[in-house]
Formats: structure tokens, sequence, C-alpha cells
């Protein structure tokens, strides 16, 4: 599990041998280091911070986003729900997110802001991309209301067939500067 920590960029996380509990451990040092300790974890300046639920600061949240997808589910009855399942192509990818909030990454990266449609806030948001079209992944952030720090949402590798012509339609919206 230590050796997960020496990994960097694009090198990818071993997990796939480790049961749940030790795969949770593991990634969770990696987050830790990553993220929560860093009190230096910045984009072009601006402070990333964790998504607040209930006025308080959870970053079990911003954790699970980063290691699990959302799936529907069909009951027996026929009745469809949501739950967050472990999803290993973003799991294997934990240790990405810093490179590319550095701006550290060599790769063909496109940083743009785009207005979109939240459903959970049924309003519109401003969301900043930063997204490497050599390696098919994307950070997502959310500017804070007043503009000067930024919430990090989740990261994720575009493994979806439809991902990347998705991207596209984001970036042709793209507003005239990064937010």
């Amino acid at each position: 599990m230590p050796l997960n920590l020496t990994k960097s960029y694009p090198q990818l996380l071993e997990i796939m041998h480790l049961t749940e509990g030790q795969r949770k451990v593991s990634l969770r040092s990696v987050f830790d280091r990553d993220i929560t300790f860093n009190d230096a974890f910045r984009f072009q300046t601006k402070q990333i911070r964790p998504t607040k639920q209930d006025g308080m600061i959870n970053l079990d949240v911003v954790f699970n986003h980063l290691i699990t997808e959302r799936v529907e589910v069909i009951r027996d009855d026929g009745t469809k729900y949501t739950k967050q399942v472990f999803e290993k192509d973003r799991s294997m990818r934990l240790h990405w997110v810093k490179p590319h909030v550095d701006e550290l990454t060599k790769a063909k990266i496109e940083v743009f802001s785009v207005v979109e449609r939240d459903t959970t806030k049924r309003k519109d948001v401003i969301r900043t991309y930063i997204y490497n079209t050599d390696k098919n992944y994307v950070v997502v952030l959310e500017p804070q209301n007043s503009k000067t720090d930024y919430y990090l949402l989740t990261a994720y590798y575009l493994n979806k067939s439809y991902a990347p012509k998705q991207m596209k339609k984001k970036m042709k919206k793209r507003l005239a500067e990064v937010i």
C-alpha cells in the first residue's frame, strides 16, 4: 500500500489487488497527502477548498467523488435509484489531481470556464475545467461566490464513449476568461 505514495503522474496507482478496506486506506493516504494536508493546494493563485455540506466542511464528500461514480440501479419492482459505486479508473488516477491543479503536466491541457445547469442546486453555475486532452482526464472546480477561491468538485477519467464529445461541447460554450 505505501508503494502508491511513491507513484507520480502519469503512472497509475496499484489498487486492484487490494481488499476494499486496504484500497480505501491506500487511496485515502494519497488524498490526504495531496489535498487534505496540502496548504498550498491552489489553482492559478486561488485556494482550493473542500465543498461545504450543511455549512460544515466534509472532506469525505470530496474523497468519495474522486473514487466513486453515480450509477442508476433498478430494483426488482422496477423502481430506479442512484448510488455511488467504486470506480477503478478514477481511483487509479487519484494522484493526478494535484499535478493538473498545479499545472505541472506537459500534456495538452485545456483550461476553461463554462456556465452549466446544476441539477442538485436547480440553478446555473460556473464551473472551471482542467481538461487533459492527451490522457482524457478532467478536474472540475467551482468558483466560490467571492471568485477568490475554488471548490474542488471532482476529477475523473473520460472512459465513457460519449465523454470526449461532451467535453468538446462544453469547450464550445466556454466563457471568454477563466473564472
